[in-house]
């Protein structure tokens, strides 16, 4: 289950400001969930803004990799 505050910012990202859509980005990053991660591929793909593409690359890839690490830091116990 997604929690609210992941959703709130996943709609930020269609917000029209590209420093709004840079502070959800920023958010979700720090959120580190992982169900945030289709939506900052969206945002890597079709984003207007290059900062905004090169900010959803850098925060799915910190969440995608902190996710797996987790994984397997569980799987090793």
């Amino acid at each position: 289950m997604t929690s609210r505050l992941v959703e709130y910012h996943i709609q930020r990202l269609s917000d029209k400001d590209p420093q709004v859509r840079l502070r959800s980005i920023n958010e979700l990053r720090l959120l580190g969930d992982p169900a945030a991660l289709p939506a900052l591929e969206q945002v890597f793909r079709n984003d207007s803004d290059p900062e905004v593409r090169k900010a959803a690359q850098r925060a799915g890839r910190e969440i995608y990799d902190k996710h797996n690490a987790a994984k397997a830091d569980r799987k090793s116990e």
